[in-house]
């Protein structure tokens, strides 16, 4: 529904491409100014770019990092006075064989899509609990749940098992203050990292999925605007599955 969230401001991590950037074009299409986070300033602004008739700026960050987590919150609030929707989409994916996972790549994993996300949720908590409103939505994985069976590394779905468990034990602290914890489960996605994966990986793994294909960005983007909005007032704890039907629970 256009215009459901006019007046609020939504942050988003890891949205210079792909599903993020999705995600931040939505929560804007649906009325919210939007703050683009990433890694990758240039991408961000790219993002922000595309972004119509709303407030939008990019921001460079690695939410690994405990300072610069602080930083961008500040910076978040100092343009925009307020944040009202965290979506937490960035990450790092991996598939490594078990056996080749050194301590180093599992804990650069471990860094950005588990703690990471548990830093970004502190923030935006101590920031909305006062005020008594706010949503989060964190962009888990099929691969948290099944272990990676079809596509992902051993540390890439134990941190996404992370998020998921992150976000129900953040929904119960948060639900008296009125603050709702929500996540998103995509299966395999188009973007840009499962194009490199080759035409033969990918129509397998298509394959896999009862209405065989793989997951458009914008498809994750509209469950993630729902989530934020008050249709989905009553909602909170959930991981909501958006993957074909590769997994059903």
């Amino acid at each position: 529904m256009q215009d459901d969230l006019t007046g609020r401001v939504a942050l988003v991590t890891g949205a210079a491409r792909g599903i993020g950037r999705a995600i931040a074009l939505a929560l804007a299409r649906d009325g919210a100014d939007v703050a683009v986070a990433d890694t990758d300033l240039g991408g961000a602004q790219e993002t922000v770019g595309l972004v119509k008739r709303r407030r939008a700026l990019a921001v460079t960050a690695d939410v690994s990092y405990e300072d610069c987590v602080t930083s961008l919150y500040s910076t978040i609030l100092a343009e925009f006075g307020r944040l009202d929707i965290l979506v937490n989409n960035a990450g790092i994916f991996k598939m490594t064989d078990p056996l080749q996972v050194t301590a180093a790549e599992w804990d650069s994993v471990m860094a950005v899509n588990a703690r990471g996300t548990f830093l970004m949720c502190r923030e935006a908590l101590r920031h909305m609990m006062p005020s008594g409103r706010g949503t989060i939505i964190n962009v888990a994985s099929t691969a948290g749940k099944s272990g990676g069976s079809v596509m992902a590394g051993v540390h890439y779905a134990a941190s996404k098992a992370v998020v998921i468990c992150l976000t129900k034990s953040l929904a119960t602290y948060a639900a008296p203050s009125h603050i709702r914890v929500n996540a998103v489960a995509p299966g395999p996605t188009v973007t840009e990292m499962t194009a490199a994966w080759g035409e033969d990986t990918n129509a397998r793994i298509a394959g896999q999925i009862p209405l065989g294909r793989y997951g458009d960005p914008r498809e994750i983007a509209e469950v993630v605007a729902f989530l934020a909005s008050d249709r989905a007032g009553f909602i909170t704890g959930e991981i909501v599955d958006v993957n074909g039907g590769l997994i059903m629970d």
